[in-house]
């Protein structure tokens, strides 16, 4: 599959819907570490970057991937509107974990244009995430194959059932998405933090249990979702790096 992935790009999509379908097949009952060994040492998934935001639970995603691949790049969406405490946690996990980190920052000339007061996040959270965040990452992965996510289903109604392997539905050019932590549950999360000894981020105890800009997020109360917090008060579950699949569309694996 390494070599089809090559072979593909330049004449058409890298990835289809029916090579995610056999990633899933293959990989179905090996645990996480078995499979992140198999599909990185065999480069099953051509040319990848990780895809950070240094929110609460990213450092185990960061930790299983950088323990095979030490040198993968991670992208994180340097917005301008992130916590301070996210900055620092990020620098933290780069100095404990070796990460090659690569900062996406927006594209000055346009931020000026559209969000030169920075309050665009108030008005129009869509079109504040496309320039801080979505339009940035699709710069910086226009040379991919893949990504990987740390991405869980039990984090919204809109992630139930996520796959291990999908199509990113962002472009057209068939970039493959892996989700490990996919089938997840908090407990196995805990348990690995404790396990290896990594460091939390320090807004998760204080009631932010998914952690995006300090603008669009908020604590979550009892019984919520964990992403509940994020655009409160908007009809947006997602910034727009991830775009869940339209009912009907959801892959059958």
């Amino acid at each position: 599959m390494a070599s089809r992935v090559r072979d593909r790009i330049d004449t058409g999509p890298r990835f289809t819907q029916g090579d995610a379908i056999r990633l899933n097949n293959l990989f179905r009952g090996n645990d996480t570490q078995e499979m992140l060994a198999a599909v990185i040492a065999d480069r099953l998934v051509g040319d990848a970057a990780i895809v950070s935001s240094f929110g609460a639970e990213s450092a185990v995603l960061l930790h299983l991937v950088t323990r095979i691949a030490p040198d993968m790049p991670v992208l994180f969406l340097d917005t301008g509107k992130h916590f301070p405490e996210t900055l620092a946690y990020r620098d933290q996990l780069v100095e404990r974990l070796g990460l090659n980190l690569v900062n996406l920052t927006p594209d000055a000339e346009e931020l000026a244009a559209r969000d030169e007061n920075g309050l665009r996040w108030s008005y129009d959270p869509d079109g504040c995430c496309e320039l801080r965040k979505v339009k940035p990452l699709a710069r910086a992965v226009a040379g991919l194959d893949a990504t990987f996510t740390g991405r869980k289903g039990f984090q919204s109604s809109s992630r139930t059932g996520l796959p291990r392997f999908e199509i990113d539905t962002s472009d057209a050019e068939g970039r493959l998405k892996v989700n490990p932590l996919a089938n997840w549950a908090k407990p196995e999360l805990d348990a690995y933090f404790a396990d290896h000894a990594l460091p939390r981020h320090p807004l998760e105890a204080d009631g932010y249990p998914s952690i995006g800009c300090a603008p669009c997020t908020s604590k979550v109360r009892p019984g919520e979702d964990p992403r509940a917090g994020r655009w409160r008060g908007w009809e947006k579950v997602e910034c727009g790096i991830h775009i869940p699949a339209k009912p009907g569309e959801e892959p059958a694996f």
